[in-house]
């Protein structure tokens, strides 16, 4: 698993955290380390270099903020909504946004494998889980984020991809969708890759969950160990992804 300088990452948050800009000085008082070693993260780190900026008052700011709604995440997704905005859309309508989103951020829609098609099933397996959660009488999805097609590619030093996004209050559901009914290590691999990436991202106010969904098979719900580590991720059906929510929400019980 890939591994993130903890000063790097404390110093994106005190920048992302801060709705109206922070000065490096200042960033170097409240982690209490040296304003010159700010300043050598600031102009060589991926994360300040690519997704921060500097206003004319040298006050650094995030482009994705670590507050909700996170203003500047829709600029690199295909679709970015709340959940009750997605679920008023129908299929078409949605599709539509979806493309255009997609060419907005550089995500080739090269459809001559089905990609429209997989796009369509994973939206039609999460229309089923917020009908899922209606039905367990949960009601606090409406408010949620949802994010299709996340690409953050801005250089060689970031690169975050996610099928779809479920930000919840304290948890970030990363989802990926394969139309398989079989587990393939690769892919369980695939779908934990840019977790400790979404954690920088998203910041200590969220946990970051990978769940691999297979939409080609049913009853299936387990958990996998990703290849050459420790850590395992959640392996569901469609039809079963509700129980990897369930896992840390705990609206069955």
């Amino acid at each position: 698993m890939t591994r993130i300088d903890p000063l790097e990452r404390r110093i994106y948050m005190e920048i992302c955290r801060s709705e109206e800009g922070i000065k490096a000085r200042q960033i170097a008082s409240n982690l209490g380390v040296p304003h010159s070693t700010v300043n050598r993260y600031l102009y060589a780190s991926p994360f300040m270099h690519e997704l921060c900026w500097q206003d004319s008052e040298y006050l650094w700011h995030g482009i994705i903020g670590q507050n909700r709604p996170h203003s500047g995440l829709y600029e690199f997704s295909g679709y970015y909504s709340t959940v009750g905005e997605f679920l008023r859309l129908d299929a078409a309508k949605w599709l539509e946004i979806l493309k255009m989103g997609c060419e907005n951020i550089g995500r080739n829609l090269n459809d001559t494998r089905g990609l429209f098609h997989s796009f369509l099933d994973a939206r039609e397996t999460l229309v089923q889980l917020f009908r899922d959660l209606s039905s367990f009488g949960y009601k606090g999805f409406s408010d949620w984020e949802i994010v299709f097609e996340l690409r953050v590619r801005k250089s060689r030093g970031i690169r975050i991809y996610a099928d779809v996004l479920l930000i919840a209050e304290r948890h970030v559901f990363s989802l990926e969708f394969k139309m398989k009914d079989r587990i393939d290590p690769e892919e369980v691999m695939q779908c934990a890759k840019y977790c400790t990436y979404l954690d920088v991202i998203f910041g200590d106010g969220y946990e970051i969950i990978p769940v691999l969904v297979l939409t080609g098979a049913h009853d299936l719900y387990a958990d996998e160990t990703v290849q050459g580590t420790d850590a395992s991720i959640q392996v569901c059906s469609g039809d079963m992804l509700y129980n990897a929510l369930d896992a840390y929400l705990g609206f069955l019980y």
